[in-house]
């Protein structure tokens, strides 16, 4: 068996030498690289570039829904925080305008194999203010066959009901993402978000009787209150549960940044052995349930998409983690929402007055981005790479890029010995190759090729890698 695959170690004083904060490279340059002179007129070359390079390359929509009823302390995602549903009436409409200056940019062989609705809470829309968005999308963009099709949303399941679930299969939602963080209560209430695990295991099982194919679940380890024996017992639930998917983040902590995190009292949070602990039997749970270890932080059923797409060596990430959708160009839409087109990105405004001024003035709600050069290109290649598959040919990777690959990152390459000495990595003349020691350190396996950490960028906007 590729080492890549093999069942992680788990060693606690190892991971706690390697501590350190680091991005989860969900792009590569990461967002704090991107930058205000990148525009309207940025975009529309990338995606005349991109069109002319793969006049079929599908489209990947990701929509932002940046409204929630209630602060989730721990949140750090762009949001907006009301009660309000007319609000949301109007931010249908300006999401119709960007889709309506979006999508006539593609070229007639680009059709939308993915979509992805992501927030904020995305139901918070009404089934009325849903079917506008999904009607309007289909009307500018062309969507693939259905059976071709992935269209997923992200759920709270404080608020979603039956029927709500049940619309949603109907107008082609055939994938769904809980937020279910924690089922104890004392973590519920110490960061807002109170729940039952009854309800849940109930929407679940409406999911699947309406026809979702895939149900993915999100824990969060770290959070306050939180104790081996509690975090245990919510694992023990979510199996019962026995989703597709499952990510396991760890929680970041940075409340200079995120203003909610202010709520959260320092000394209610684990300790750095009690996180490491809460992950370490987090994660001996699901492989004894049958889930699989795909890296970092994401598990899976054998049978799932993304087992397979690592076993083919076709897995890839992007925004949304990891991806069988690698190859899609990814338009986005929304208040902060992140496109990924050709060898660029760009991320929209993400205050919602500045966004709702762009697009009430007729103009693009783009406020920077990043044109890829050769350089990033190629490291970009080796983070995906190692993240994906645990391993590195250098010999086809010299083919793809036509360097030398010892030569180009030779720096690198000597950092790395420390990470061969703590038998993270193997290296050879031929291969790169991620053992079970470092499978969960991948992130820092993969900060050795990130230039602008090497140039001095500041930690601080990241969370810890483990």
């Amino acid at each position: 068996m590729n080492p890549a695959f093999a069942v992680p170690e788990f060693d606690a004083e190892l991971i706690a030498r390697y501590d350190a904060s680091g991005p989860r490279y969900t792009s590569y340059p990461t967002a704090p690289q991107f930058r205000g002179d990148f525009g309207a007129a940025s975009l529309r070359h990338a995606i005349a570039t991109s069109n002319a390079d793969d006049p079929s390359r599908p489209l990947s929509l990701y929509v932002h829904v940046p409204f929630c009823r209630s602060p989730c302390f721990y949140c750090g995602c762009n949001r907006v925080i009301t009660r309000d549903q007319h609000r949301a009436d109007q931010y249908v409409v300006w999401l119709q305008r960007e889709a309506a200056w979006m999508a006539p940019l593609f070229g007639p062989g680009r059709r939308v194999s993915q979509i992805h609705l992501g927030g904020g809470t995305p139901n918070f829309l009404d089934l009325d203010q849903m079917r506008t968005l999904m009607e309007w999308l289909a009307r500018h963009f062309r969507f693939e066959r259905e059976e071709r099709r992935e269209f997923a949303i992200e759920i709270d399941p404080r608020h979603a009901e039956d029927d709500y679930v049940r619309e949603l299969a109907k107008l082609g939602f055939n994938r769904m993402s809980l937020g279910i963080q924690d089922f104890d209560p004392q973590v519920q209430l110490a960061v807002n978000r109170v729940h039952a695990a009854k309800r849940t295991h109930e929407l679940v099982q409406v999911a699947r009787c309406a026809g979702f194919e895939s149900i993915n679940v999100d824990l969060i380890y770290g959070l306050p209150k939180q104790t081996p024996e509690s975090f245990e017992r919510t694992v023990a639930e979510v199996i019962g549960m026995r989703p597709d998917r499952l990510a396991l983040y760890g929680y970041a902590h940075l409340p200079t940044v995120f203003k909610a995190q202010r709520r959260i009292a320092t000394a209610d949070l684990p300790d750095p052995a009690e996180r490491l602990a809460l992950f370490g039997n987090a994660m001996q749970q699901l492989l004894a349930a049958g889930y699989v270890f795909i890296g970092m932080d994401h598990f899976a059923l054998p049978g799932d998409e993304l087992v397979r797409a690592q076993r083919e060596g076709t897995l890839q990430r992007n925004f949304q983690g990891y991806s069988t959708h690698g190859h899609c160009d990814i338009v986005g839409l929304g208040v902060s929402a992140i496109s990924r087109i050709g060898n660029t990105y760009s991320q929209n405004e993400r205050d919602l007055a500045m966004y709702d001024a762009a697009l009430d003035s007729g103009l693009s709600p783009v406020a920077k981005g990043l044109v890829l050069d050769s350089d990033d290109l190629i490291r970009r290649d080796v983070i995906n790479e190692l993240m994906c598959h645990g391993r590195l040919d250098k010999r086809g990777f010299e083919s793809r890029h036509g360097i030398t690959f010892d030569e180009y990152f030779a720096d690198e390459l000597a950092r790395m010995d420390a990470l061969g000495r703590d038998e993270l990595l193997a290296m050879d003349e031929q291969l790169i190759q991620v053992t079970p020691r470092g499978r969960l350190l991948l992130r820092n396996i993969a900060m050795c090729f990130d230039k602008y950490l090497q140039h001095g960028m500041q930690m601080t906007c990241y969370s810890k890698t483990i």
